[in-house]
Protein backbone atom coordinates (compact mmCIF):
# COMPACT_ATOMS: atom_id res chain seq x y z
CA UNK A 1 0.00 0.00 0.00
CA UNK A 2 2.51 2.25 0.95
CA UNK A 3 4.18 1.46 -2.65
CA UNK A 4 1.42 2.50 -4.33
CA UNK A 5 1.44 5.82 -2.39
CA UNK A 6 4.72 7.17 -3.13
CA UNK A 7 3.82 6.21 -7.02
CA UNK A 8 1.37 7.63 -6.79
CA UNK A 9 3.29 10.40 -4.85
CA UNK A 10 5.53 10.67 -7.36
CA UNK A 11 3.47 11.18 -10.16
CA UNK A 12 1.63 13.89 -9.18
CA UNK A 13 4.64 15.55 -8.51
CA UNK A 14 5.75 14.42 -12.19
CA UNK A 15 2.83 16.34 -13.48
CA UNK A 16 3.26 19.10 -11.50
CA UNK A 17 6.83 19.95 -12.52
CA UNK A 18 5.88 18.92 -15.88
CA UNK A 19 3.47 21.42 -16.41
CA UNK A 20 6.09 24.05 -14.87
CA UNK A 21 8.21 23.32 -17.80
CA UNK A 22 5.36 24.81 -20.07
CA UNK A 23 3.39 27.32 -17.97
CA UNK A 24 3.72 30.85 -18.43
CA UNK A 25 3.70 33.79 -15.79
CA UNK A 26 1.86 37.13 -16.97
CA UNK A 27 2.46 40.32 -15.07
CA UNK A 28 0.47 43.55 -15.17
CA UNK A 29 2.01 46.75 -14.14
CA UNK A 30 0.34 50.31 -14.29
CA UNK A 31 3.36 52.28 -14.79
CA UNK A 32 0.90 55.55 -15.44
CA UNK A 33 -1.52 55.40 -12.33
CA UNK A 34 -1.44 58.86 -11.55
CA UNK A 35 -2.29 59.63 -15.32
CA UNK A 36 -5.71 60.11 -15.79
CA UNK A 37 -5.69 56.98 -18.29
CA UNK A 38 -3.90 55.04 -16.05
CA UNK A 39 -6.63 55.68 -13.50
CA UNK A 40 -9.30 54.87 -16.27
CA UNK A 41 -7.66 51.33 -16.41
CA UNK A 42 -7.80 50.96 -13.09
CA UNK A 43 -11.70 51.90 -12.71
CA UNK A 44 -12.90 50.75 -16.11
CA UNK A 45 -10.31 47.45 -17.37
CA UNK A 46 -8.25 46.59 -14.40
CA UNK A 47 -4.98 44.35 -13.93
CA UNK A 48 -6.33 41.05 -13.17
CA UNK A 49 -9.19 41.43 -16.02
CA UNK A 50 -5.88 42.08 -18.27
CA UNK A 51 -4.12 39.39 -16.91
CA UNK A 52 -7.10 36.81 -17.16
CA UNK A 53 -7.11 38.12 -21.02
CA UNK A 54 -3.77 37.54 -21.61
CA UNK A 55 -4.47 34.31 -20.50
CA UNK A 56 -7.30 33.56 -22.69
CA UNK A 57 -5.82 35.33 -25.45
CA UNK A 58 -2.66 32.80 -25.23
CA UNK A 59 -4.85 29.43 -24.97
CA UNK A 60 -7.24 30.96 -28.33
CA UNK A 61 -3.92 31.73 -30.13
CA UNK A 62 -2.53 28.45 -29.26
CA UNK A 63 -5.94 26.78 -30.44
CA UNK A 64 -6.00 29.06 -33.76
CA UNK A 65 -2.87 28.04 -34.46
CA UNK A 66 -3.46 24.69 -34.08
CA UNK A 67 -0.37 24.53 -31.48
CA UNK A 68 -1.51 21.33 -29.50
CA UNK A 69 2.03 20.99 -27.96
CA UNK A 70 4.81 23.02 -26.80
CA UNK A 71 7.69 21.84 -29.00
CA UNK A 72 5.01 23.62 -31.84
CA UNK A 73 5.12 27.22 -29.61
CA UNK A 74 7.73 29.88 -29.14
CA UNK A 75 9.10 28.96 -25.74
CA UNK A 76 8.27 31.91 -23.36
CA UNK A 77 8.17 31.92 -19.96
CA UNK A 78 6.93 35.45 -19.25
CA UNK A 79 4.68 37.74 -20.59
CA UNK A 80 4.67 41.45 -19.19
CA UNK A 81 1.77 43.80 -19.54
CA UNK A 82 2.84 47.66 -19.29
CA UNK A 83 0.46 50.47 -19.05
CA UNK A 84 2.31 53.32 -19.97
CA UNK A 85 2.21 57.26 -20.49
CA UNK A 86 2.67 57.45 -24.54
CA UNK A 87 1.70 58.49 -27.69
CA UNK A 88 0.05 55.32 -30.09
CA UNK A 89 -1.84 52.80 -29.21
CA UNK A 90 0.25 49.48 -28.39
CA UNK A 91 3.16 47.55 -29.33
CA UNK A 92 5.33 44.81 -29.01
CA UNK A 93 9.02 44.29 -28.26
CA UNK A 94 10.70 41.52 -26.18
CA UNK A 95 7.69 39.41 -25.35
CA UNK A 96 6.42 42.77 -22.87
CA UNK A 97 3.36 44.77 -24.51
CA UNK A 98 3.02 48.50 -24.13
CA UNK A 99 -0.95 50.03 -23.89
CA UNK A 100 -0.73 53.40 -24.49
CA UNK A 101 -2.37 54.86 -21.20
CA UNK A 102 -3.06 58.34 -23.09
CA UNK A 103 -5.15 55.91 -25.72
CA UNK A 104 -7.16 54.75 -22.94
CA UNK A 105 -8.37 58.17 -21.83
CA UNK A 106 -9.52 59.24 -25.49
CA UNK A 107 -11.02 56.14 -26.28
CA UNK A 108 -14.66 57.03 -26.40
CA UNK A 109 -16.52 53.59 -26.81
CA UNK A 110 -16.37 50.84 -24.37
CA UNK A 111 -12.84 50.83 -23.78
CA UNK A 112 -12.67 47.47 -22.09
CA UNK A 113 -13.58 45.33 -25.34
CA UNK A 114 -11.26 47.95 -27.38
CA UNK A 115 -8.39 46.89 -25.11
CA UNK A 116 -9.66 42.88 -24.76
CA UNK A 117 -9.14 43.53 -28.36
CA UNK A 118 -5.68 45.18 -28.43
CA UNK A 119 -4.31 42.49 -26.04
CA UNK A 120 -5.46 39.99 -28.64
CA UNK A 121 -3.56 41.28 -31.05
CA UNK A 122 -0.37 42.27 -29.06
CA UNK A 123 -0.53 38.51 -27.99
CA UNK A 124 -0.50 37.29 -31.54
CA UNK A 125 2.84 38.91 -31.94
CA UNK A 126 4.23 37.14 -29.27
CA UNK A 127 3.49 33.52 -30.47
CA UNK A 128 2.98 33.65 -33.68
CA UNK A 129 6.15 33.15 -36.02
CA UNK A 130 7.72 36.08 -37.98
CA UNK A 131 9.46 34.21 -40.69
CA UNK A 132 12.88 33.61 -38.62
CA UNK A 133 14.45 36.97 -39.74
CA UNK A 134 13.97 36.52 -43.08
CA UNK A 135 11.67 39.54 -45.29
CA UNK A 136 8.01 38.56 -44.13
CA UNK A 137 6.08 41.14 -45.40
CA UNK A 138 5.58 43.23 -42.16
CA UNK A 139 1.54 43.45 -43.43
CA UNK A 140 1.12 39.96 -42.92
CA UNK A 141 2.64 40.16 -39.79
CA UNK A 142 0.40 43.02 -38.52
CA UNK A 143 -2.94 41.07 -40.75
CA UNK A 144 -2.24 37.73 -38.80
CA UNK A 145 -2.35 39.46 -35.81
CA UNK A 146 -5.29 40.85 -36.23
CA UNK A 147 -7.07 38.43 -37.93
CA UNK A 148 -6.62 36.15 -34.39
CA UNK A 149 -8.60 39.52 -32.98
CA UNK A 150 -11.24 39.13 -35.81
CA UNK A 151 -11.81 35.71 -35.22
CA UNK A 152 -11.49 35.88 -31.27
CA UNK A 153 -14.99 38.57 -31.58
CA UNK A 154 -13.12 41.67 -31.16
CA UNK A 155 -12.92 43.65 -34.31
CA UNK A 156 -14.06 47.12 -34.36
CA UNK A 157 -17.12 48.50 -36.22
CA UNK A 158 -14.66 51.36 -37.88
CA UNK A 159 -12.77 48.35 -39.77
CA UNK A 160 -12.50 47.86 -43.04
CA UNK A 161 -15.72 45.59 -44.75
CA UNK A 162 -14.63 42.46 -46.55
CA UNK A 163 -13.18 43.22 -50.11
CA UNK A 164 -11.74 46.59 -49.26
CA UNK A 165 -8.16 47.78 -49.41
CA UNK A 166 -5.65 48.01 -52.05
CA UNK A 167 -3.16 44.97 -51.97
CA UNK A 168 -3.13 42.04 -49.79
CA UNK A 169 0.13 42.72 -47.72
CA UNK A 170 -1.64 46.19 -46.63
CA UNK A 171 -1.43 44.76 -43.05
CA UNK A 172 -4.21 45.26 -40.32
CA UNK A 173 -7.59 44.76 -40.77
CA UNK A 174 -7.22 44.49 -44.58
CA UNK A 175 -5.19 41.76 -44.93
CA UNK A 176 -7.02 40.14 -41.87
CA UNK A 177 -9.83 39.99 -43.80
CA UNK A 178 -8.20 38.55 -46.98
CA UNK A 179 -6.89 35.81 -44.96
CA UNK A 180 -10.29 35.04 -43.19
CA UNK A 181 -10.95 34.25 -47.74
CA UNK A 182 -8.02 32.45 -47.71
CA UNK A 183 -8.78 30.46 -44.60
CA UNK A 184 -12.61 30.15 -45.71
CA UNK A 185 -10.92 28.46 -49.07
CA UNK A 186 -8.81 26.14 -46.96
CA UNK A 187 -10.11 25.57 -43.11
CA UNK A 188 -6.40 26.03 -41.60
CA UNK A 189 -4.21 27.86 -44.05
CA UNK A 190 -4.05 30.14 -41.56
CA UNK A 191 -2.36 27.78 -39.11
CA UNK A 192 -0.41 26.52 -41.62
CA UNK A 193 0.83 29.78 -43.11
CA UNK A 194 2.24 30.64 -39.49
CA UNK A 195 3.53 26.93 -39.24
CA UNK A 196 5.46 27.39 -42.35
CA UNK A 197 6.95 30.80 -41.09
CA UNK A 198 9.12 29.15 -38.14
CA UNK A 199 11.47 28.82 -40.61
CA UNK A 200 11.41 31.36 -43.14
CA UNK A 201 9.23 33.16 -45.88
CA UNK A 202 8.30 32.54 -49.28
CA UNK A 203 5.20 33.99 -51.79
CA UNK A 204 5.21 30.86 -52.75
CA UNK A 205 3.56 29.61 -49.34
CA UNK A 206 0.52 30.25 -50.81
CA UNK A 207 0.57 28.46 -54.26
CA UNK A 208 1.54 25.70 -51.72
CA UNK A 209 -1.65 25.66 -49.35
CA UNK A 210 -3.69 27.05 -51.83
CA UNK A 211 -2.82 26.17 -55.23
CA UNK A 212 -3.31 29.53 -56.88
CA UNK A 213 -0.20 32.67 -56.19
CA UNK A 214 -1.24 35.41 -53.63
CA UNK A 215 -2.09 37.97 -56.16
CA UNK A 216 -4.13 35.84 -58.20
CA UNK A 217 -6.15 35.21 -54.33
CA UNK A 218 -6.30 39.01 -54.30
CA UNK A 219 -7.93 39.59 -57.16
CA UNK A 220 -10.14 37.21 -56.74
CA UNK A 221 -10.82 38.15 -53.29
CA UNK A 222 -11.68 41.65 -55.20
CA UNK A 223 -13.61 40.13 -57.74
CA UNK A 224 -15.95 38.19 -54.70
CA UNK A 225 -16.49 41.63 -52.82
CA UNK A 226 -16.63 43.72 -56.21
CA UNK A 227 -20.71 45.85 -56.42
Amino acid sequence: MAHHMFFLSFLVTLVIATQGIYAVEYVVTNTARNTPGGVRFNNEIGSEYSKQTLISATNFIWSLFQQNNAADRKNVPKVSLFIDDRDGVAFTSNNEIHVSARYINGYSGNVKTEITGVLYHESTHIWQWNGNGQSTPGGLIEGIADYVRLKAGYAPSHWVKPGQGDRWDQGYDVTARFLDYCNSLRNGFVAELNKKLRNGYSANFFVELLGKNVDQLWKDYKAKYAK
